[in-house]
């Protein structure tokens, strides 16, 4: 069935919210166009529906539909950053990255080719997991293009973990492979809402060996948003930047829907003023993972995830202006 759409400056946005009901209508993030119904585009919002590296509590696979099903409550104008960002450029739902979900090795092997194919020419990309796995083939394919790569780590846990069970790909070990592949910038690393018990101190030495500088949750009190901000764009300067989003950097009051929560996280506005003080850096792609539904109530976590991803792409709306 045709259903109306915003088309502004050239760009065929999402269904228009004042002449479809959000509840009704297409089912992709912020019922945009799907990449097949475009003859090109600029952004490309893509879901990796994997969740076989978790430690804990499954369910992430379900995480790229549930966000889609939270960003039903977006609407074209971001007046936090001024911009519209489905105008001007064109946004699309480029559907789900099929992984194997029972071979780590080759389901990585798959998400690397994926997001290499819509990341070509330098197109921003915008992952929906899945788990914490996936930000590593990820990096392995913007580092083809663009070289070292800054990293901002939003995240309750350090995710630089050696091996888990002897496993070497999990979600608790990305950063330490990609620190090792030479895929990230030295001395430009960083994470942001580092919480919660530990095996070892080692594990803070081993992270700060590898370059990472942390900003823990506990002191997001005494700094603010608006410092920790600048403390981010001093660490990446004008390097390349992947901004990766693990949902439990936020408190589970405000994001219950993930595997691993641990108490004492960011708020949501916290967090979304964080990702908005990205604006003017070089942001080439983003990801929101380990949203987990089966313990979202009332999409809580889904909504909020959304919200991320409007952001990256309000970044990447207001670059292209």
């Amino acid at each position: 069935m045709h259903e109306p759409r915003i088309i502004e400056n050239g760009a065929i946005g999402p269904v228009d919210g004042l002449k479809v009901p959000r509840f009704a209508g297409h089912t992709t993030f912020a019922r945009l166009p799907r990449l097949e119904d475009v003859n090109d585009y600029d952004v490309a919002v893509v879901g990796v529906p994997f969740d076989s590296g978790v430690t804990y509590r499954p369910g992430a696979r379900f995480g790229p539909s549930h966000i889609r099903q939270g960003s039903r409550l977006l609407r074209p104008y971001n007046p936090a950053l001024d911009v519209k960002p489905f105008a001007g450029i064109q946004v699309v739902d480029a559907g789900d990255i099929a992984a194997n979900p029972f071979d780590i090795a080759e389901a990585m092997a798959q998400i690397e080719a994926g997001v290499g194919e819509l990341s070509a020419g330098g197109k921003p990309v915008v992952i929906l997991g899945g788990d914490h796995t996936i930000a590593l083939p990820a990096l392995r394919a913007l580092h083809t293009q663009h070289g070292p790569i800054a990293l901002v780590h939003f995240d309750a846990h350090l995710d630089t973990w050696d091996t888990y069970f002897n496993a070497p790909y999990t979600h608790g070990t990305p950063f330490r492979r990609a620190w090792e592949e030479g895929l990230l910038h030295a001395g430009h690393t960083m994470h942001v809402g580092i919480r919660g018990s530990l095996y070892s101190e080692r594990d803070l030495r081993e992270d700060a060996d590898m370059g990472f500088s942390i900003v823990h949750a506990r002191d997001m009190d005494r700094l603010g948003a608006d410092r920790v901000i600048e403390m981010i764009r001093e660490r990446v300067g004008d390097a390349p930047v992947y901004i990766s989003i693990d949902i439990d950097v936020l408190d589970p009051g405000f994001a219950p829907g993930t595997g691993t929560p641990e108490a004492g996280g960011l708020t949501s506005r916290e967090l979304l003023a964080m990702v908005r003080g990205f604006d003017g850096a070089h942001v080439i792609g983003g990801d929101i993972v380990e949203v987990s539904p089966p313990y979202d109530h009332a999409e809580i976590t889904a909504i909020v995830a959304a919200n991320l991803a409007y952001e990256y792409c309000s970044l990447f709306a207001r670059a292209a202006r």
